[in-house]
């Protein structure tokens, strides 16, 4: 039996007071999860758990049954590989947000608030080229990564990320960085300089580089569970990942991995990966990046819509019994903007709807994994 896992970055929430208590998933409408549900089981619990932090790259790799001890620390090397490249032993790659900083110095944005996606690449382009021993590759949007020779302390230092950072000092926040490589301290001096026409109404653009990582090999899919799988997806991290593990990997064109990603693109790649994998991961990011912006009525209608747009179609596509886990990650609050360990909510059964199949009992990641790579009985 085939298996897909929608995964729903940052899925779980805390309750809006607006709504009464409800969550964004609870508010919004989802006909076809409630029918999954129904046939199969619903449940609440931490991918988390207590012993890794929350956020994309580790919670991703549990749930395709990476182990602890092979989990990258830092996830840059990873986005390197989704974009086909790789470094050697002695280099090492960070990410590097365009952030956002008010007249006081403070972070008032991690992800180049204010300026359109035309806007940030102009501002990638004026921080190219600005030092031999730092290449900048621009990815997407305020999304950048730098690769420079290796150093064990950048390595070492722990820089918080932006978007855990919002309003605080952001020379302070940086400072240790600095302090350990003089080539990062002149790159965001200049960086800086070639920022300040970009600046508007009190608010100026830097880069903020953090998650040093180092060259790190991954086991593949197919020696985890001894067979082929396959990921439909445009967040860097979890096309990193996938390609990473092996998997056959699909980027459609017009994805944005924002919630306005082209979510009939996504569909139609998860059913021919389905036609020539027994596993395929669906990841949808847009849901993570509404949570950042405080926007629960969006993260809600962006449920909605995978539920209609994606999951609908892919069940009327479907004529193969195939097992289905729709789940998040990690909780993203609507409320703070931060990512946290809570619970998310676990959707498991079975696909086209109206299949059923054995009892489905779910507590942990653990059981998420045993339902969807193991044979059913």
């Amino acid at each position: 039996m085939r298996a897909l896992l929608v995964l729903i970055d940052g899925l779980g929430d805390d309750p809006i007071s607006k709504w009464c208590g409800r969550t964004p998933f609870e508010e919004a409408v989802h006909p076809v999860m409630d029918a999954v549900a129904a046939k199969g089981s619903f449940a609440q619990f931490s991918i988390c758990e207590q012993d890794i932090v929350p956020e994309s790259c580790s919670c991703i790799l549990r749930l395709l049954g990476v182990d602890k001890k092979d989990m990258p620390t830092n996830r840059a090397y990873l986005e390197l590989l989704a974009h086909n490249r790789d470094i050697s032993e002695y280099e090492m790659v960070l990410r590097c947000n365009l952030a956002v900083v008010d007249d006081a110095g403070r972070l008032a944005a991690f992800n180049g608030a204010g300026l359109d996606q035309a806007q940030m690449r102009s501002a990638a382009q004026v921080c190219d080229n600005v030092l031999k021993d730092i290449e900048f590759i621009h990815l997407s949007e305020y999304r950048n990564l730098l690769i420079m020779n290796r150093e064990q302390k950048v390595l070492d230092c722990n820089v918080r990320p932006p978007h855990e950072s919002v309003g605080e000092d952001v020379t302070e926040l940086l400072a240790p960085l600095r302090k350990q490589s003089l080539a990062i301290d002149y790159f965001l001096k200049e960086t800086t300089k070639r920022l300040e026409p970009f600046a508007k109404e009190g608010l100026h653009y830097i880069l903020y580089p953090w998650g040093a990582s180092a060259r790190q090999t991954l086991p593949s899919f197919a020696q985890l569970h001894g067979f082929y799988g396959g990921a439909v997806c445009k967040a860097e991290i979890v096309a990193g990942i996938a390609r990473a593990l092996g998997l056959e990997t699909i980027v459609p064109f017009t994805a944005t991995g924002d919630v306005d990603t082209d979510l009939a693109a996504k569909a139609q790649a998860a059913i021919e990966l389905l036609q020539r994998n027994k596993f395929v991961l669906a990841h949808f990011n847009g849901s993570d990046e509404a949570s950042h912006r405080y926007d629960y009525q969006g993260k809600a209608d962006f449920i909605a819509r995978i539920d209609r747009d994606f999951l609908q179609v892919v069940a009327d596509k479907i004529s193969e019994p195939t097992k289905v886990v729709i789940c998040g990650d990690h909780v993203t609050s609507s409320v703070t903007g931060r990512h946290d360990a809570g619970c998310t909510p676990v959707v498991a059964g079975y696909l086209p709807l109206g299949t059923a199949g054995k009892a489905i009992s779910l507590y942990s990641y653990g059981d998420i994994l045993d339902f969807l790579m193991k044979e059913s009985d």
